[in-house]
């Protein structure tokens, strides 16, 4: 994704799993001041990753496009 801002993602609801259109991306926690600091996951050839931090669990939806999530609203308003 060089070349592009890479999309930020928040839980500050705290679901289980969120399914996102992209497979890198940076997990920031909850909404500050709550976040952790801010990681970069990379998934690779997995459709699943859990955040080091959070546990959040992350699913890659081909479906969704970059700032799409399901559940909705998941994704960080500032820009990387």
């Amino acid at each position: 994704m060089a070349g592009s801002a890479i999309p930020h993602f928040q839980n500050t609801s705290g679901h289980e799993a969120i399914e996102i259109g992209v497979k890198e991306f940076m997990c920031v926690g909850a909404n500050p001041p709550f976040d952790h600091p801010h990681v970069f996951i990379d998934m690779g050839d997995e459709n699943e990753r859990v955040c080091p931090y959070c546990s959040t669990l992350y699913r890659y939806n081909p479906a969704l496009n970059p700032a799409e999530t399901k559940p909705e609203g998941c994704q960080f308003g500032e820009a990387a």
